[in-house]
């Protein structure tokens, strides 16, 4: 079982930045692909960004265009997202999820095995 832990969301004006973390609580972190999704009221969650486990790629979805990074830290069982260029349609809750262990990658939420609670993201005018 692994628990995720989400925070750093907030309020920020459009244009701003922020950075998202996701504590991880299992031992063999470096095994699994690490997520980012987003669910926006009134609509279906959809996929943010992944990380390959153990020095693989990193995948965005197209909407980020450059401006969001997604960077893992294995000594701290975390991975981040750094938001920059914030705009309105980028308000969510965004949510970190694990794929794994030896995840193949993927943009399917549903291939996505735990989850965390999630961390609301508003950006205003």
């Amino acid at each position: 079982q692994v628990q995720l832990v989400e925070s750093g969301g907030g309020l920020v004006q459009a244009g701003g930045s922020l950075r998202l973390s996701c504590a991880a609580s299992a031992h063999t972190f470096s095994t699994y692909v690490m997520g980012w999704f987003r669910q926006a009221p009134g609509k279906e969650r959809e996929f943010v960004a992944a990380a390959s486990w153990s020095g693989g790629g990193t995948y965005y979805a197209d909407f980020v265009e450059g401006r969001f990074t997604i960077s893992r830290d294995s000594a701290k069982n975390t991975v981040y997202l750094q938001m920059n260029s914030l705009k309105l349609e980028d308000t969510a809750v965004y949510y970190c999820a694990a794929e794994g262990p030896y995840g193949l990658g993927t943009m399917n939420e549903r291939e996505y095995d735990y989850w965390g609670q999630g961390t609301q993201v508003t950006v205003s005018s």
